[in-house]
């Protein structure tokens, strides 16, 4: 595929800018889907002005981000957005996958589906919002790295030095594929009775998938044929009244927010959570949460046994059928999950009817 050409690049420029100036406030993730390109595309338009191209594999910049001191990492989906101030380390790369574990950074990181890495230099008033945002070959977004006032400016600048591309032009984005459907039922003849059988004897929950994937179900699907054995169907409120039990209660929390280039996590406690327009919110100190309530297509509570209990979850879909944020109790391995966190999920309203 050829590269786009400068012209194009610099008219996605000017009509990015015309739009800001109609809309001031509009997210880059809007702008894009107003002008009928990917976050990708936009973003690398700026390419020459803000934006430089970096040349470098994804896990050696995530390595070198370490340097930087405390950053925000924000990974998103179409629903959710995670946000967490941390410091990069103990990072573990193997050629596809690898992990990020320096709490409160967790990430999980499937760096076969990252494509293009740019810095952007952002201009917010008196400031300038520096960051390093990874995309797919589609141009959305794997994951994003925000400096902080603490960050150490001097390992920035050299980390671009040293990783800036010799050509600045903007990348070679593809149209993203249709995607397929997810299929909403098990296909036919399919074995409920022996599916079941084997979720009861799970023995960690890191066995869920590849027993979904053995019996070729959707999860979607799977949590039909589990309801009332192994799974609950929650109310689009479920969600919203989990958090604020967790806020009232103090009971600790993990929520994982996946994309299909990275996974985020954080865990704990959290103290704050606020409505705000269509989105519910957590706004603690170094972790944000935002979750577009009306996107909620279903909510479930899925019970999956392992050798030290059960595992409770709650899990958020949309309209299609994609999982896109979980949340359970804090738990180590080898320890049973909190018996408030399992209280809180059996307390959330259910659908009836």
């Amino acid at each position: 595929m050829t590269m786009p050409s400068i012209d194009q690049s610099a008219d996605l420029a000017a009509r990015r800018a015309a739009l800001a100036a109609a809309e001031p406030g509009l997210r880059v993730r809007d702008q894009a889907a107003r002008l009928g390109v990917s976050e990708g595309e936009l973003v690398a338009s700026g390419i020459g002005g803000n934006v430089i191209l970096l040349d470098a594999e994804p896990g050696d910049l995530i390595r070198a981000v370490e340097s930087l001191g405390p950053v925000m990492a924000l990974t998103r989906n179409e629903h959710a957005v995670h946000e967490i101030v941390g410091t990069y380390g103990n990072v573990s790369l193997g050629a596809h996958a690898g992990l990020v574990i320096n709490k409160p950074i967790d990430l999980r990181l499937f760096l076969n589906r990252w494509f293009a890495s740019l810095v952007v230099e952002e201009a917010r008033g008196d400031t300038t919002l520096s960051s390093l945002q990874f995309f797919d070959r589609h141009g959305v977004a794997m994951h994003k790295i925000y400096l902080r006032p603490e960050s150490d400016r001097a390992a920035w600048a050299a980390l671009i030095e040293a990783k800036r591309a010799a050509v600045q032009a903007p990348p070679a984005f593809e149209p993203a594929p249709e995607a397929d459907g997810i299929p909403a039922e098990a296909p036919a003849g399919f074995d409920a009775g022996s599916f079941l059988s084997d979720w009861e004897h799970l023995a960690d929950t890191h066995d869920f998938l590849p027993m979904l994937k053995r019996h070729g179900v959707s999860r979607p699907a799977a949590l039909k044929l589990a309801e009332g054995r192994f799974t609950r169907r929650l109310s689009q409120e479920a969600f919203r009244a989990a958090l604020e039990a967790a806020a009232r209660d103090q009971v600790k929390i993990m929520i994982f927010v996946p994309n299909p280039g990275c996974i985020q996590i954080s865990g704990g406690t959290i103290q704050r959570v606020e409505p705000r327009g269509p989105w519910i919110n957590i706004l603690d100190p170094g972790f944000n949460l935002h979750v577009r309530e009306d996107h909620i297509a279903a909510a479930w509570q899925v019970d999956k046994p392992t050798v030290d209990g059960t595992v409770t979850a709650v899990e958020l879909y949309d309209e299609a059928g994609e999982l896109f944020l979980i949340m359970v109790g804090v738990r180590e391995t080898g320890v049973p999950e909190l018996p408030e966190w399992r209280a809180l999920v059996h307390a959330l309203p259910g659908v009836t009817g």
